[in-house]
């Protein structure tokens, strides 16, 4: 059984690495290689599809949208992470009135579909003459992200011991100390995990960044949606862009992911 059971977890890894294996395999080939019906995995490797995204060519650098996906995800993530780590805290540790209420409505903000608030927040922008603004979308960004941070936080925080409060109440330390020394070193691996979640949502996200951008604010997706032309798809072109808006994604799931499993398994155990 146990075999079995290694069999299928090795397959299903495969299974969903496959796409992400043959993306980068497609960005080293030419694109003549690339095009070809099946394609043809015995194909000589290039670095053509990579320099063409750096601007090699069409001298269109992507380091500036690269710059403002990592502005508006570190920056909405950290103030997410400062206004939910306390809202947390109080619904779970220090439990306000009626906090299952308070629960349901951060809820319910995620009921509305994303398209239908587009239109009225488009209007908001251009009236504060915050159109193709990075700061808007920060703003944006944490409003999106802070329901899910606030439900996943409070998870988190009802595993810290009362009895560690309630002694770092005896010795007189106040609220912002109790989060900062006692508090956040215990459900680290739980901020880990909420702050993963919300740079992964933030760095992803196209709709708003597509509508609300334009040459200065454009967001890495945004541009990856250029490479898409009248002139046709450009498969080894487009998988070689897709790889590089992935890397910083992949690389911040690798660097926390034995605090991203710690975190998402909090309170799986009683």
């Amino acid at each position: 059984m146990r075999r079995l059971v290694g069999v299928v977890a090795w397959f299903s890894a495969i299974l969903f690495f496959a796409p992400v294996a043959w993306m980068v395999l497609t960005s080293l080939h030419s694109e003549s290689d690339a095009a070809t019906n099946p394609p043809s995995l015995a194909a000589g490797l290039t670095l053509q599809g990579y320099e063409e995204f750096f601007g090699a060519s069409t001298g269109q650098s992507p380091w500036p949208p690269l710059i403002n996906s990592f502005s508006a995800s570190i920056g909405s993530t950290i103030i997410v992470l400062l206004l939910a780590i306390p809202a947390a805290y109080a619904l779970s540790i220090k439990k306000v009135e009626k906090w299952t209420d308070v629960m349901f409505f951060f809820l319910s903000t995620k009921m509305l579909p994303v398209v239908a608030g587009l239109l009225p927040i488009y209007l908001v922008a251009q009236f504060t003459g915050m159109l193709d603004n990075i700061s808007f979308l920060v703003i944006l960004y944490t409003s999106m992200n802070l329901p899910i941070a606030v439900w996943l936080m409070r998870s988190f925080l009802a595993e810290v011991p009362i009895a560690i409060l309630e002694a770092a109440s005896i010795d007189g330390a106040g609220l912002i100390t109790t989060l900062r020394r006692v508090v956040a070193p215990i459900a680290m691996p739980g901020i880990a995990a909420t702050a993963l979640i919300c740079f992964i949502f933030s760095w992803n996200e196209l709709l708003f960044a597509r509508v609300l951008t334009g040459v200065v604010a454009g967001t890495a997706p945004v541009f990856l949606t250029g490479f898409v032309t009248s002139q046709g798809l450009f498969l080894a072109k487009v998988c070689a862009a897709a790889t590089v808006v992935s890397l910083p994604v992949l690389i911040a799931g690798f660097a926390a992911q034995d605090k991203l499993v710690q975190g998402l398994s909090l309170g799986a155990v009683k």
